[in-house]
């Protein structure tokens, strides 16, 4: 991301954060570009439960790097669309998988997995995409990146399918990008799919519009599906936002998931639904992810909600009592829950 220098201490520190929530890979450092992705390398080696991922491009310096770092994956990435064979990488499509072959060998005789991105996959004929997954059989995992973020769920759905009966779906892994809002959405459409594994970013963080948002997946997946995906969601919201703060990045208190005014309820109808079921108006109880729920009372307040508020205060809420005590919420507000409770004991409790 332009204008982004996270030192070595804010990727330990937020990788370490990260490992609490049980994810299976942490990509925390590309260790060929220095010094200090190296020491972030080494520092986290051994010391997660996650296992260590260390970028590096198909030429043999870059494995060494992650290698003698320690990484426990090298993930190497090369071109597989004609459009970048020839403007990004500039040799034949012959010529990469050359390339490809001997990195991953390099990589796997100096003791180390190897994983592979397939840089703008989505773009690419489906018969090439088959043909590297036949031509490295021994890796694990082969991401198909969504490179310049130019796919709709319809369309990954349509690679995919063009794919599934020539490729096992364990071995395929998923990259999106936000550029046009699809990043998260076509994770998913991956997920239902049965692709086995997908990079995803917190809060989206990532070049131009980010890539899949690792909340937001989680949460969907959860929420939608009834599977957690192995990770310990009970702290999600609090770890992504531990990270945003360790690595001092802000974010709208209205993004998905992690944002706290989207589950906060003022107006009159919202707010007496809410107490009366939280679900009417909830695609999740916050607290399931580690979030909280806040209901805001004060001039917006209706009788229903106050009549709801009063009765959870145990007052009786006649007539003149709700009149009363918008009142008072209208003088008072805007007050969280509790608060208005205190108020209804305070003001017009016997």
């Amino acid at each position: 991301m332009p204008g982004r220098d996270y030192t070595a201490e804010q990727k330990i520190k937020s990788a370490r954060a990260l490992d609490e929530l049980g994810l299976p890979f942490i990509q925390p450092a590309f260790p060929a570009s220095g010094e200090k992705d190296q020491s972030v390398i080494e520092a986290l080696s051994g010391d997660t439960d996650a296992e260590i991922i260390g970028l590096a491009r198909a030429v043999e310096r870059d494995v060494d790097a992650a290698v003698d770092a320690g990484a426990d994956i090298v993930e190497t990435f090369v071109p597989v669309s004609d459009l970048h064979l020839e403007h990004l990488l500039g040799k034949s499509r012959e010529e990469m998988l050359g390339m490809l072959v001997d990195t991953v060998d390099h990589i796997t005789n100096r003791g180390a997995t190897p994983h592979v991105t397939l840089a703008d996959a989505f773009r690419a004929d489906p018969e090439h995409i088959v043909e590297v997954f036949e031509t490295i059989p021994e890796v694990e995992f082969i991401n198909l990146a969504d490179s310049v973020g130019a796919r709709t769920p319809a369309s990954v759905q349509t690679h995919l399918d063009a794919i599934e009966s020539d490729i096992s779906f364990d071995r395929v892994g998923v990259h999106f990008h936000n550029d046009m809002g699809c990043g998260t959405a076509n994770a998913l459409t991956a997920y239902h799919a049965g692709v086995g594994k997908a990079d995803v970013s917190i809060a989206s963080l990532g070049e131009r519009a980010g890539n899949s948002s690792l909340e937001e997946v989680i949460v969907a997946c959860a929420v939608d599906n009834n599977d957690t995906l192995g990770i310990e969601t009970s702290n999600l919201i609090p770890v992504c936002q531990s990270v945003l703060d360790t690595i001092d990045e802000e974010w709208d208190e209205r993004k998905a998931v992690l944002g706290k005014e989207i589950s906060e309820h003022e107006s009159s109808i919202h707010t007496a639904a809410m107490l009366s079921n939280p679900e009417t108006l909830e695609p999740f109880d916050p607290s399931t992810f580690g979030g909280e729920r806040r209901l805001i009372f004060g001039s917006a307040t209706g009788s229903g909600g106050a009549r709801r508020l009063l009765q959870r205060a145990n007052i009786e809420p006649d007539e003149s009592t709700i009149e009363r005590y918008l009142e008072v919420l209208a003088t008072n507000g805007p007050v969280r829950l509790d608060e208005a409770l205190n108020l209804a004991h305070k003001e017009l409790g016997k």
